[in-house]
């Protein structure tokens, strides 16, 4: 019995102290909203210097809606009423108008419930001036450091690093100082820990001058310890600016040398890794358009130079998908996105078949008739095409395809990329089996091998020949729905950009063999992008060509020659 009142006072207690602890916090929450109305009230004050007061007084206030707010307050959409700072609703009829609280961005009602409505006459304008917006602006970064949401908050932390940001403040670097510090010790996500310290390390470097010695050169270490650009071009530009002095201390110097080079060489590497990865994407690509073209040349010796605008297809062919899901970035249909892939795959396809049918079947072992009736072929594909959708248009990623995975500090990988990449590496298995587990992959490359052999034989090489350019056609349309996630959709994609590299990837690689296709693809994806940035576009192609003719001089017959029969031909 004394065991159970005990545990009934003990239970009492804790609600006791529960309900005045949330009293508690809605009394405090109440006083800091009427607090934060009495600072609006100021922001209408006829001088600059009370509406500047006002502004700083806001900073040291935690509320979600100050974000809005200071947005209203730039954008002149504050009003006074009857003592009360207001928002209007967008939306005006006649001369009255709805009013908003600023706060919470809830309508205000009257005493019946109903929203209430004013005569725009009774309504007083905040008119702030410029140096009001631009303090405004700054302190906005400070209230975004207590968003709960993270990317809000990522925003703010970057902010109240930036040098017009640190100047603008004045008096609350302490209080930006003082939330940084509190982020850069808290348990968010990694990268706001980290650019936290990183932008209180720069606040209080830009407070410090260099005449304070080992405090300053720490600070200069650290920054070099957070290998970030920002911090590398704060450096470099501090550095230039003290070798203007030609008495600079040399520990100076060799300080900020150090913190500078220790960055440089983890951009380098990290901008390396970067070059890797995009051109596995790029590779990948370049892979899947390869694949069609080597196993059509290889069986049929048919060079196809349509084989761009069939990629082309499946890019537009997805655009068609998006439009039947009214996918867009602000009504996502995801769903869109799977049934564009077997949707590419056949429209491209179906191409395909149309010009084996009507062109190529009557070109096999002829390439230089086949390369220019199918080059004009793709010339009329571009030009239907840009009849009828324009030069340009926009395939909006699925949501799960925007944003990436931060492998390491300043090393993203997207999440459209990583998809590529997975969409290559499924279509090469698929290939592999097709070719060696399927009867169909049999009769393929028994006619690859010897078509009078395979024709006396009882195989019908017509039939191989149009489902072997059916499937390579469908290959290259997944190469253009792979494409829309990281790249433009334009009516000469495929021509401009795609075909003349995927030619390198098949004579590199070897013909007819998929293997090689993978190597070439993937050495000649990664060898773009990682000269791209220091050569630019034009020459780093001009420097692939010749690396290209370079190696066919000692293996013409590519990475993987042909082997036994096939080595005969």
């Amino acid at each position: 019995m004394t065991a159970n009142r005990t545990s009934s006072l003990l239970a009492l207690c804790f609600l006791f102290c529960l309900t005045q602890l949330l009293a508690n916090a809605a009394e405090v929450g109440s006083t800091s909203v009427e607090e934060i109305q009495q600072i609006l009230l100021k922001l209408s004050d006829k001088k600059s210097s009370i509406r500047k007061t006002a502004i700083m007084d806001l900073a040291r206030y935690e509320h979600p809606g100050l974000v809005a707010l200071i947005d209203a307050f730039k954008l002149r959409q504050l009003y006074v009423w009857n003592d009360d700072v207001v928002i209007l609703c967008p939306k005006i009829e006649g001369k009255t108008a709805a009013l908003q609280d600023p706060l919470t961005q809830e309508p205000i009602t009257d005493v019946s419930g109903k929203q209430l409505r004013v005569t725009v006459t009774e309504l007083k304008q905040i008119r702030p001036g410029r140096p009001e917006r631009g303090l405004a602006e700054n302190v906005k970064s400070l209230f975004k450091l207590s968003s709960p949401n993270e990317e809000t908050k990522l925003s703010g932390v970057k902010k109240c690093g930036e040098a017009k940001t640190i100047k603008g403040l004045g008096k609350l670097t302490d209080l930006a100082l003082e939330k940084l510090d509190d982020l850069a010790t808290g348990n968010q996500s990694k990268k706001i820990p980290r650019l936290a310290l990183e932008s209180a390390l720069l606040i209080r470097i830009s407070r410090i001058s260099v005449d304070a010695g080992s405090t300053h050169l720490k600070l200069v270490t650290q920054l070099g310890h957070t290998k970030s650009q920002r911090s590398q071009k704060f450096l470099e530009k501090s550095l230039a600016q003290l070798e203007k002095d030609p008495a600079l201390a040399p520990q100076i110097q060799r300080t900020y040398q150090a913190a500078i080079a220790k960055i440089r060489t983890y951009q380098r590497l990290s901008s390396l890794l970067g070059n890797l990865f995009r051109g596995l994407s790029l590779g990948s690509v370049l892979i899947l358009m390869a694949l069609g073209l080597a196993i059509t040349f290889g069986l049929m010796g048919v060079i196809n130079m349509a084989h761009g605008e069939l990629m082309m297809i499946g890019a537009y062919t997805t655009y068609v998908v998006q439009l039947v899901f009214a996918h867009t970035p602000e009504t996502p249909n995801n769903w869109y996105f799977i049934f564009a892939l077997p949707a590419s795959f056949l429209a491209s396809a179906a191409v395909g078949l149309l010009i084996e049918f009507f062109v190529v079947r009557h070109l096999y072992k002829r390439p230089l008739e086949s390369l220019l009736a199918t080059w004009g072929v793709g010339l009329i594909l571009i030009q239907i095409i840009r009849l009828r959708f324009g030069d340009n248009i926009g395939v909006n990623a699925p949501s799960w395809g925007r944003g990436g995975i931060e492998v390491i500090q300043d090393l993203v990988f997207p999440y459209g990329r990583c998809f590529i990449i997975a969409i290559c590496v499924l279509s090469v298995g698929a290939m592999y089996y097709l070719m060696h587990y399927t009867k169909i992959g049999l009769m393929m490359r028994a006619t690859m091998q010897n078509r009078e052999m395979a024709s006396s034989l009882g195989v019908n090489t017509g039939f191989v020949d149009r489902c072997t350019f059916a499937f390579g056609s469908g290959i290259a349309g997944i190469a253009g729905y792979a494409w829309t996630l990281i790249g433009g959709v334009t009516p000469d994609m495929g021509q401009t950009n795609f075909i003349v590299d995927s030619f390198l990837v098949v004579v590199t690689g070897g013909v007819g063999e998929i293997i090689g296709v993978i190597w070439a693809g993937l050495g000649i994806g990664g060898l773009t992008k990682t000269l791209e940035p220091t050569t630019g576009t034009i020459w780093a192609k001009i420097l692939l060509l010749i690396a290209v003719v370079i190696f066919i001089q000692f293996k013409p017959s590519g990475l993987f020659a042909a082997k036994g029969r096939l080595a005969d031909d």
